[in-house]
Protein backbone atom coordinates (compact mmCIF):
# COMPACT_ATOMS: atom_id res chain seq x y z
CA UNK A 1 0.00 0.00 0.00
CA UNK A 2 1.30 3.44 -0.97
CA UNK A 3 0.06 5.69 1.86
CA UNK A 4 -1.69 8.98 1.08
CA UNK A 5 1.00 10.81 3.09
CA UNK A 6 4.24 9.89 4.80
CA UNK A 7 5.65 12.14 7.54
CA UNK A 8 9.45 12.28 7.67
CA UNK A 9 11.39 11.97 10.91
CA UNK A 10 15.03 11.44 10.03
CA UNK A 11 18.24 11.15 12.01
CA UNK A 12 18.80 14.90 11.82
CA UNK A 13 15.45 15.56 13.51
CA UNK A 14 16.10 12.93 16.17
CA UNK A 15 19.56 14.31 16.91
CA UNK A 16 18.18 17.86 17.13
CA UNK A 17 15.51 16.77 19.62
CA UNK A 18 18.04 14.89 21.77
CA UNK A 19 20.43 17.85 21.70
CA UNK A 20 17.73 20.17 23.05
CA UNK A 21 16.64 17.68 25.72
CA UNK A 22 20.22 17.42 26.93
CA UNK A 23 20.59 21.21 26.99
CA UNK A 24 17.81 21.62 29.56
CA UNK A 25 16.40 24.65 27.67
CA UNK A 26 13.25 23.04 26.34
CA UNK A 27 10.59 25.79 26.24
CA UNK A 28 10.68 29.24 24.61
CA UNK A 29 14.44 29.20 24.29
CA UNK A 30 17.02 29.76 21.54
CA UNK A 31 15.63 27.14 19.18
CA UNK A 32 12.25 28.88 19.04
CA UNK A 33 13.93 32.21 18.26
CA UNK A 34 16.10 30.53 15.63
CA UNK A 35 13.10 28.84 14.04
CA UNK A 36 11.27 32.17 13.83
CA UNK A 37 14.29 33.79 12.19
CA UNK A 38 14.67 30.90 9.74
CA UNK A 39 11.01 30.95 8.75
CA UNK A 40 11.09 34.71 8.20
CA UNK A 41 13.17 34.11 5.08
CA UNK A 42 10.20 32.28 3.54
CA UNK A 43 7.79 35.22 3.97
CA UNK A 44 9.76 38.20 2.70
CA UNK A 45 11.38 38.95 6.06
CA UNK A 46 8.16 39.34 8.04
CA UNK A 47 8.14 39.01 11.82
CA UNK A 48 7.41 35.42 12.83
CA UNK A 49 5.86 34.21 16.09
CA UNK A 50 5.93 30.47 16.81
CA UNK A 51 3.05 28.79 18.65
CA UNK A 52 1.95 25.25 19.42
CA UNK A 53 -0.37 24.63 16.43
CA UNK A 54 -1.82 26.11 13.27
CA UNK A 55 -5.16 26.48 15.02
CA UNK A 56 -3.53 28.46 17.82
CA UNK A 57 -1.88 30.63 15.17
CA UNK A 58 -5.26 31.50 13.66
CA UNK A 59 -6.86 32.01 17.09
CA UNK A 60 -4.15 34.34 18.38
CA UNK A 61 -4.07 36.32 15.14
CA UNK A 62 -7.81 37.02 15.42
CA UNK A 63 -7.36 37.98 19.08
CA UNK A 64 -4.53 40.37 18.22
CA UNK A 65 -6.70 41.88 15.45
CA UNK A 66 -9.39 42.60 18.04
CA UNK A 67 -12.04 40.49 16.31
CA UNK A 68 -14.87 39.64 18.71
CA UNK A 69 -18.60 39.54 19.43
CA UNK A 70 -20.75 41.25 16.81
CA UNK A 71 -18.10 40.88 14.10
CA UNK A 72 -18.26 38.75 10.96
CA UNK A 73 -15.32 37.07 9.23
CA UNK A 74 -15.69 35.75 5.69
CA UNK A 75 -14.26 32.23 5.34
CA UNK A 76 -14.58 29.32 2.91
CA UNK A 77 -16.76 26.41 3.94
CA UNK A 78 -14.57 24.09 1.89
CA UNK A 79 -11.74 23.80 4.41
CA UNK A 80 -10.82 22.11 7.67
CA UNK A 81 -13.17 23.06 10.52
CA UNK A 82 -10.44 25.05 12.31
CA UNK A 83 -10.88 27.85 9.76
CA UNK A 84 -14.34 28.59 11.18
CA UNK A 85 -13.82 27.26 14.72
CA UNK A 86 -11.36 30.03 15.54
CA UNK A 87 -13.85 32.69 14.46
CA UNK A 88 -16.37 31.30 16.92
CA UNK A 89 -13.71 31.00 19.62
CA UNK A 90 -13.25 34.79 19.65
CA UNK A 91 -17.02 35.30 19.74
CA UNK A 92 -17.41 36.38 16.12
CA UNK A 93 -19.49 34.76 13.39
CA UNK A 94 -18.10 33.00 10.30
CA UNK A 95 -19.79 33.95 7.04
CA UNK A 96 -19.25 31.32 4.38
CA UNK A 97 -18.39 32.32 0.82
CA UNK A 98 -18.02 30.04 -2.18
CA UNK A 99 -14.78 28.85 -3.79
CA UNK A 100 -13.31 28.97 -7.28
CA UNK A 101 -13.67 25.68 -9.15
CA UNK A 102 -10.01 25.51 -10.18
CA UNK A 103 -8.05 26.56 -7.12
CA UNK A 104 -10.54 25.37 -4.45
CA UNK A 105 -9.85 28.73 -2.75
CA UNK A 106 -12.16 31.65 -1.93
CA UNK A 107 -13.85 33.23 -4.96
CA UNK A 108 -13.33 37.02 -4.71
CA UNK A 109 -16.73 37.65 -6.33
CA UNK A 110 -18.42 35.48 -3.69
CA UNK A 111 -16.49 37.33 -0.99
CA UNK A 112 -17.70 40.67 -2.34
CA UNK A 113 -21.28 39.45 -2.22
CA UNK A 114 -20.87 38.29 1.40
CA UNK A 115 -19.68 41.61 2.83
CA UNK A 116 -22.06 43.25 5.30
CA UNK A 117 -21.74 46.23 7.68
CA UNK A 118 -20.56 43.74 10.36
CA UNK A 119 -17.73 42.29 8.25
CA UNK A 120 -14.30 43.06 9.72
CA UNK A 121 -12.03 40.51 8.07
CA UNK A 122 -11.53 38.02 5.23
CA UNK A 123 -9.80 34.72 5.87
CA UNK A 124 -8.65 33.13 2.59
CA UNK A 125 -7.39 29.55 2.88
CA UNK A 126 -4.58 28.56 0.52
CA UNK A 127 -6.07 25.11 0.19
CA UNK A 128 -4.02 22.06 -0.81
CA UNK A 129 -0.99 24.35 -1.33
CA UNK A 130 -2.52 26.54 -4.06
CA UNK A 131 -2.52 30.29 -3.31
CA UNK A 132 -5.86 32.05 -3.17
CA UNK A 133 -6.49 34.98 -5.53
CA UNK A 134 -4.76 37.38 -3.16
CA UNK A 135 -4.36 40.20 -5.67
CA UNK A 136 -8.15 40.50 -6.00
CA UNK A 137 -8.86 39.73 -2.34
CA UNK A 138 -6.43 42.38 -1.09
CA UNK A 139 -7.91 44.96 -3.47
CA UNK A 140 -11.38 44.08 -2.24
CA UNK A 141 -10.30 44.32 1.41
CA UNK A 142 -8.71 47.70 0.82
CA UNK A 143 -11.85 49.08 -0.82
CA UNK A 144 -13.99 48.03 2.14
CA UNK A 145 -11.49 48.68 4.95
CA UNK A 146 -11.24 45.01 5.95
CA UNK A 147 -8.37 43.07 7.50
CA UNK A 148 -7.03 39.95 5.78
CA UNK A 149 -5.84 36.93 7.75
CA UNK A 150 -4.23 34.26 5.56
CA UNK A 151 -4.70 30.62 6.47
CA UNK A 152 -1.55 29.24 4.85
CA UNK A 153 -1.46 26.12 7.01
CA UNK A 154 -1.21 23.90 3.91
CA UNK A 155 0.89 26.18 1.74
CA UNK A 156 4.48 26.57 2.96
CA UNK A 157 6.36 28.27 0.11
CA UNK A 158 3.37 28.85 -2.19
CA UNK A 159 3.28 32.21 -3.97
CA UNK A 160 1.26 34.42 -6.28
CA UNK A 161 2.91 36.84 -8.70
CA UNK A 162 6.17 36.27 -6.82
CA UNK A 163 4.81 37.18 -3.38
CA UNK A 164 4.83 34.30 -0.90
CA UNK A 165 1.67 33.38 0.95
CA UNK A 166 1.80 34.69 4.49
CA UNK A 167 3.16 38.02 3.20
CA UNK A 168 -0.08 39.57 1.92
CA UNK A 169 -2.43 40.20 4.84
CA UNK A 170 -2.26 41.69 8.30
CA UNK A 171 -1.10 38.23 9.34
CA UNK A 172 -0.50 34.81 7.89
CA UNK A 173 -0.61 31.46 9.66
CA UNK A 174 1.15 28.13 9.08
CA UNK A 175 0.84 24.66 10.56
CA UNK A 176 3.61 22.18 11.31
CA UNK A 177 1.44 19.11 11.83
CA UNK A 178 3.24 15.86 10.83
CA UNK A 179 1.51 15.48 7.45
CA UNK A 180 2.19 19.06 6.30
CA UNK A 181 4.91 19.87 3.74
CA UNK A 182 7.21 20.38 6.71
CA UNK A 183 6.54 19.72 10.39
CA UNK A 184 7.75 20.12 13.95
CA UNK A 185 5.72 17.16 15.24
CA UNK A 186 3.13 19.80 16.11
CA UNK A 187 3.34 23.57 15.91
CA UNK A 188 2.36 26.75 14.13
CA UNK A 189 3.70 30.12 13.00
CA UNK A 190 2.16 33.57 12.66
CA UNK A 191 3.70 36.05 10.22
CA UNK A 192 3.17 39.81 10.13
CA UNK A 193 4.84 42.95 8.81
CA UNK A 194 3.80 44.93 11.91
CA UNK A 195 6.31 44.86 14.76
CA UNK A 196 3.77 45.98 17.37
CA UNK A 197 1.30 43.34 16.19
CA UNK A 198 4.07 40.74 16.54
CA UNK A 199 4.75 41.90 20.09
CA UNK A 200 1.07 41.54 20.95
CA UNK A 201 1.16 37.99 19.59
CA UNK A 202 4.16 37.18 21.76
CA UNK A 203 2.30 38.48 24.80
CA UNK A 204 -0.81 36.48 23.92
CA UNK A 205 1.10 33.21 23.55
CA UNK A 206 2.79 33.59 26.94
CA UNK A 207 0.06 34.47 29.45
CA UNK A 208 0.17 38.13 28.44
CA UNK A 209 3.70 38.74 29.69
CA UNK A 210 7.08 39.50 28.19
CA UNK A 211 8.82 39.70 31.56
CA UNK A 212 7.98 37.04 34.12
CA UNK A 213 5.08 38.03 36.39
CA UNK A 214 4.74 41.39 34.59
CA UNK A 215 1.50 40.55 32.82
CA UNK A 216 0.43 43.30 30.41
CA UNK A 217 -2.69 41.75 28.86
CA UNK A 218 -4.82 38.62 29.26
CA UNK A 219 -3.09 35.85 27.36
CA UNK A 220 -2.90 32.10 26.99
CA UNK A 221 -0.24 29.41 27.06
CA UNK A 222 0.31 28.32 23.46
CA UNK A 223 4.10 28.37 23.38
CA UNK A 224 6.12 26.14 21.09
CA UNK A 225 8.68 23.90 22.77
CA UNK A 226 12.35 24.10 21.82
CA UNK A 227 12.25 20.39 20.97
CA UNK A 228 9.56 21.06 18.37
CA UNK A 229 11.37 24.14 17.11
CA UNK A 230 14.63 22.23 16.66
CA UNK A 231 12.81 19.59 14.62
CA UNK A 232 11.12 22.34 12.61
CA UNK A 233 14.47 23.94 11.82
CA UNK A 234 15.82 20.67 10.43
CA UNK A 235 12.66 20.24 8.35
CA UNK A 236 12.89 23.82 7.12
CA UNK A 237 16.35 23.13 5.69
CA UNK A 238 14.84 20.41 3.52
CA UNK A 239 11.67 22.26 2.53
CA UNK A 240 12.97 23.73 -0.77
CA UNK A 241 14.07 20.32 -2.04
CA UNK A 242 10.87 18.65 -0.87
CA UNK A 243 8.76 21.37 -2.49
CA UNK A 244 10.42 20.95 -5.86
CA UNK A 245 10.01 17.18 -5.62
CA UNK A 246 6.29 17.58 -4.87
CA UNK A 247 5.98 19.85 -7.90
CA UNK A 248 7.89 17.39 -10.07
CA UNK A 249 5.67 14.54 -8.87
CA UNK A 250 2.59 16.60 -9.71
CA UNK A 251 3.95 17.39 -13.16
CA UNK A 252 4.45 13.68 -13.82
CA UNK A 253 0.94 12.78 -12.65
CA UNK A 254 -0.53 15.66 -14.68
CA UNK A 255 1.12 14.25 -17.78
CA UNK A 256 0.00 10.68 -17.20
CA UNK A 257 -3.47 10.78 -15.63
CA UNK A 258 -6.22 11.04 -18.23
CA UNK A 259 -9.23 9.41 -16.58
CA UNK A 260 -9.61 11.94 -13.76
CA UNK A 261 -9.60 15.75 -13.68
CA UNK A 262 -6.13 16.79 -12.55
CA UNK A 263 -5.67 20.00 -10.48
CA UNK A 264 -5.23 23.17 -12.56
CA UNK A 265 -2.85 25.93 -11.50
CA UNK A 266 -3.79 29.60 -11.84
CA UNK A 267 -1.62 31.96 -13.87
CA UNK A 268 1.39 33.28 -11.92
CA UNK A 269 0.66 30.89 -9.04
CA UNK A 270 3.20 28.61 -7.40
CA UNK A 271 1.39 25.50 -6.18
CA UNK A 272 3.28 23.51 -3.53
CA UNK A 273 0.96 20.48 -3.57
CA UNK A 274 0.29 19.74 0.05
CA UNK A 275 -2.33 17.56 -1.59
CA UNK A 276 -2.64 16.39 -5.19
CA UNK A 277 -6.40 16.65 -5.48
CA UNK A 278 -8.25 15.34 -8.52
CA UNK A 279 -11.95 15.49 -9.31
CA UNK A 280 -14.08 12.40 -9.89
CA UNK A 281 -17.19 13.55 -11.75
CA UNK A 282 -20.50 11.81 -12.14
CA UNK A 283 -21.02 10.59 -8.59
CA UNK A 284 -18.39 7.86 -8.97
CA UNK A 285 -15.98 8.95 -6.25
CA UNK A 286 -16.80 6.21 -3.74
CA UNK A 287 -16.38 3.52 -6.39
CA UNK A 288 -13.09 5.07 -7.56
CA UNK A 289 -11.84 5.26 -3.97
CA UNK A 290 -12.56 1.59 -3.43
CA UNK A 291 -10.89 0.63 -6.71
CA UNK A 292 -7.74 2.62 -5.91
CA UNK A 293 -7.54 1.19 -2.40
CA UNK A 294 -7.88 -2.31 -3.79
CA UNK A 295 -4.89 -1.59 -6.03
CA UNK A 296 -2.81 -0.45 -3.05
CA UNK A 297 -3.04 3.27 -3.74
CA UNK A 298 -3.75 5.25 -0.57
CA UNK A 299 -6.13 8.16 -0.97
CA UNK A 300 -8.29 10.50 1.08
CA UNK A 301 -11.13 12.99 0.76
CA UNK A 302 -10.46 16.52 2.03
CA UNK A 303 -13.22 17.47 2.81
CA UNK A 304 -16.35 15.31 2.44
CA UNK A 305 -18.53 17.59 4.59
CA UNK A 306 -18.27 21.36 4.12
CA UNK A 307 -17.99 23.29 7.36
CA UNK A 308 -21.44 24.88 7.01
CA UNK A 309 -22.96 21.37 7.21
CA UNK A 310 -21.13 20.43 10.42
CA UNK A 311 -23.19 20.36 13.63
CA UNK A 312 -21.68 23.47 15.31
CA UNK A 313 -22.66 25.63 12.32
CA UNK A 314 -26.24 24.50 11.84
CA UNK A 315 -29.26 26.52 12.94
CA UNK A 316 -30.60 26.11 16.47
CA UNK A 317 -33.12 23.57 15.19
CA UNK A 318 -30.39 21.53 13.49
CA UNK A 319 -30.88 22.66 9.90
CA UNK A 320 -28.34 23.83 7.31
CA UNK A 321 -28.45 27.58 6.83
CA UNK A 322 -29.36 28.89 3.41
CA UNK A 323 -25.85 29.58 2.10
CA UNK A 324 -25.30 29.82 -1.67
CA UNK A 325 -22.23 27.59 -2.13
CA UNK A 326 -22.64 25.55 -5.34
CA UNK A 327 -18.90 25.11 -6.06
CA UNK A 328 -18.30 24.13 -2.44
CA UNK A 329 -20.99 21.44 -2.59
CA UNK A 330 -19.69 20.16 -5.92
CA UNK A 331 -16.09 19.98 -4.71
CA UNK A 332 -17.10 18.12 -1.54
CA UNK A 333 -18.78 15.49 -3.71
CA UNK A 334 -15.95 15.13 -6.26
CA UNK A 335 -12.51 15.67 -4.70
CA UNK A 336 -10.05 12.86 -4.07
CA UNK A 337 -6.43 13.31 -3.02
CA UNK A 338 -3.73 10.96 -4.28
CA UNK A 339 -0.22 10.43 -2.85
CA UNK A 340 2.17 13.27 -3.72
CA UNK A 341 4.78 13.21 -0.92
CA UNK A 342 8.38 13.80 -2.02
CA UNK A 343 9.67 10.34 -1.05
CA UNK A 344 7.62 8.61 -3.77
CA UNK A 345 9.76 6.58 -6.16
CA UNK A 346 9.36 6.67 -9.96
CA UNK A 347 7.89 3.18 -9.82
CA UNK A 348 5.32 4.27 -7.24
CA UNK A 349 4.36 7.30 -9.33
CA UNK A 350 3.82 4.96 -12.28
CA UNK A 351 1.60 2.77 -10.13
CA UNK A 352 -0.45 5.77 -9.01
CA UNK A 353 -0.97 7.02 -12.56
CA UNK A 354 -1.79 3.56 -13.93
CA UNK A 355 -4.28 2.91 -11.12
CA UNK A 356 -5.92 6.31 -11.66
CA UNK A 357 -6.36 5.59 -15.36
CA UNK A 358 -7.67 2.08 -14.71
CA UNK A 359 -10.86 3.50 -13.15
CA UNK A 360 -12.04 5.05 -16.43
CA UNK A 361 -14.73 2.39 -16.77
CA UNK A 362 -16.30 3.46 -13.49
CA UNK A 363 -16.97 7.02 -14.65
Amino acid sequence: MIPPARPVIGEAEIEAAVRVLRSGMVVQGPEVKGFEEDFSTLVDGRHCVAVNSGTSALHLALMAMGVGPGDEVIVPSFSFAASANVVRLVGAEPVFADIEAGSFCLDPDAVAAAITPRTVAIMPVHLYGHPAAMDRIMALAQRHGLAVLEDACQAHGAALNGTPVGAFGVAGTFSFYPTKNMHSLEGGMITTADAEFARTLRLLRNQGMEQRYANEIVGANVRLTDVAAAIGREQFKQLPEWTEQRRANAKFLDSRITALVTPPVADNAKHVYHQYTVRVPGGARDAVQQALTAKGIGNAVYYPTPIHRLKPFLTEDGKVKDWHLPETEKAAAEVLSLPIFPQLTPAQLERIADAANSVAGLL
